[in-house]
């Protein structure tokens, strides 16, 4: 039998590699712009074209390449980093495996130009496909150019899987933002399509904050500073106040590399205690400086996870340093006296009130108010009077317990008709509404139904593109976004106007709000409620769905029928009807169900 196994080719294993190293456009850009930081640059100048998708170039004026570095440079393994074994446990550099321009080079377009300060001429290369097309001398300047041009040219099952534009700009400016915090001594820059995004001079870690997220987060900064025997923490974290309800602004680096850890972000996190509001993630750009023989960065091909040597000690380190910082600042928490509205709205019975008044006097009434006499029992649960056909009063609808039927009994099961709609619905704990049909009843959750409505209007608005009613503000609201968030912005502008809003761009990083769709709640806030909207669009960037149906998806849970909201008898039924138009009536956008329904056979069983 013939031998079967045999080595690949290096432009078949190269490929292969790249799939681990290059996954996407942001790929390309944290890899060379990590290697110009290595290359002692004080400037680094990023160009993209759609998305990174043409084009990715960085140019930087570190110290350049020989003519034999800048050929070895695309072969596999070929690193300037390390020379033995040891050296992975004492890296200091950004880049040590030697694969990322081999594997950049297997599966793009690739123009290098470089050059060192004592020689009067660079170096041109060109490599396709790892086949070296061009080399030549150039005249260039002092440092070196690297142009990435269409990515994944001669993998086109690797190209079909990138994202969107949107989606992929998002991530080049998460590599962007790491690399540019980390090292504010350099200057960084980052246009696309010929729009200067960023323009970061040399600065401070807390100018560099700054610069990058815009004037109104210099006075969110809470200073962090300890040194320690072990390691040294440096950094900002945001005041309780301002935290978002999702992630992305939080920034951990080790030794001037990005990381993520879960554990450590938990200590953090940890650290405000109970200063933070449910469901919230504060702002941190935080410095650990390490002995880098105490942790091993050589984990993943991202080298964005790292092991410590004890990384127990490390999260309790953190998490003092936060409660140290908080307190020296004196940072207190915000307390809500606001009450529930379910039960402000609740008019409590006579005898339940005047027993409670009894209990709450210290004197010799409390022992009558805890009589365990029957008719003591008796009295605190009986039903007053005003509780009786109360169906229609909104300022009870949470306590109704009568329902009317006026229509007759010949109904299919779970139809919604005609006849069934002239019953009146009744809510409980301002959550559920319950209707009945022939064979029970429906509970309906009042929140995950008016977002799969309004998710199949926005939904339909979108495909066909019909027009939202809009509602003018009387004052035009302007909203400062941060160059990122801008960039998310401008490219849903378009189909956020049909959803309803009147909403257009006003210079740099800037929107100005004219109106918000009719039907929002004339009270809400414009600008959070966008900020709050363009959080959840990024929160979202994962999943495999189109833009515009994270839009609907979003908005819906922005318009929706909250929990806790009291719902007269006519809203009720409209939202049933609209509900049991809906193509998909069974289950909202973010996955759950919007009824459920309980058979008068399985009722009649609980008695038994």
């Amino acid at each position: 039998m013939a031998d079967i196994i045999q080595l690949l080719p290096d432009s078949i294993a190269n490929q292969i590699a790249a799939g681990e190293v290059i996954q996407r456009p942001a790929s390309v850009v944290k890899e060379l712009m990590e290697n110009a930081i290595d290359a002692d640059s004080t400037s680094i100048k990023l160009i993209i074209k759609d998305a990174g998708k043409s084009l990715v170039q960085v140019i930087d004026n570190g110290k350049g390449m020989s003519v034999t570095d800048a050929r070895m440079c695309f072969e596999r393994h070929a690193t300037s980093k390390i020379r033995k074994s040891e050296d992975l446990f004492h890296i200091k550099s950004m880049g040590f495996r030697g694969e990322a321009m081999a594997s950049i080079a297997a599966v793009a377009q690739v123009e290098l130009k470089t050059r060192r300060k004592e020689d009067e001429l660079g170096i041109r290369i060109v490599i396709e496909g790892s086949e070296i097309k061009v080399e030549e001398p150039c005249q260039c300047a002092v440092g070196t150019s690297i142009s990435v041009k269409n990515l994944f040219y001669n993998v086109p099952a690797r190209r079909k899987f990138l994202k969107s534009d949107i989606v992929e700009l998002r991530h080049i400016h998460d590599e962007f933002q790491h690399i540019a915090l980390a090292f504010p001594q350099i200057f960084f820059s980052l246009f696309h399509d010929q729009t200067e995004m960023y323009h970061l001079p040399e600065s401070n870690i807390r100018q560099r904050i700054v610069n990058m997220f815009g004037s109104n987060f210099n006075a969110r900064l809470v200073p962090i500073n300890e040194e320690t025997e072990a390691l040294t923490i440096v950094g900002f974290i945001g005041k309780p106040d301002y935290a978002k309800r999702s992630k992305g602004e939080q920034y951990l680096f080790v030794n001037g590399r990005y990381i993520r850890s879960p554990y450590l972000n938990h200590a953090i996190t940890s650290g405000y205690e109970k200063l933070l509001p449910e469901d919230s993630y504060p702002f941190y750009t935080i410095f650990l400086e390490i002995d880098p023989s105490q942790i091993d960065i050589n984990v993943h091909p991202t080298k964005q996870e790292i092991k410590f040597e004890n990384e127990k000690l490390v999260y309790n380190y953190l998490f003092v340093a936060v409660k140290h910082a908080l307190g020296k600042h004196s940072i207190t928490p915000m307390l809500d006296f606001e009450q529930e509205e379910s039960f402000s709205t609740y008019q409590m019975p006579h005898t339940f009130k005047k027993q409670t008044d009894e209990v709450s006097n210290p004197g010799s009434t409390f022992k009558k108010a805890v009589d365990p006499n029957l008719k003591s029992w008796e009295s605190l649960y009986k039903m007053p009077s005003d509780f009786v056909d109360a169906t229609i009063d909104t300022s009870a609808a949470s306590f109704t317990i009568e329902t009317e039927w006026l229509g007759h009994e010949n109904q299919e099961k779970l139809q919604i008709d005609d006849s069934n709609l002239k019953k009146v619905p009744y809510q409980i704990h301002n959550t559920y509404i319950i209707n009945q049909i022939k064979s029970g009843f429906l509970v309906i959750d009042q929140q995950a139904a008016s977002e799969q409505i309004l998710y199949e209007r926005f939904l339909t608005s979108l495909e066909e593109n019909q027009g939202q009613a809009v509602q003018k503000l009387l004052f035009p609201q302007t909203i400062n976004l941060t160059t990122g968030d801008f960039t998310i912005a401008v490219q849903i502008l378009p189909n956020l106007n049909k959803l309803g809003f009147d909403i257009q761009e006003f210079g740099k990083n800037t929107l100005v709000v004219h109106g918000m769709p009719a039907e929002m709640d004339a009270s809400s806030n414009p600008e959070k409620m966008i900020e709050e909207f363009i959080e959840q669009i990024k929160e979202g960037y994962d999943l495999k769905t189109e833009v515009s149906e994270n839009l609907a998806k979003v908005l819906s849970r922005q318009m929706s029928i909250k929990k806790g909201k009291l719902l007269n008898s006519e809203t009720m039924k409209e939202l049933i009807d609209s509900l049991f138009a809906c193509k998909m009536p069974f289950q909202s956008p973010s996955g759950r169900k919007c009824f459920i329904t309980f058979e008068l056979d399985e009722l009649d069983k609980m008695f038994f």
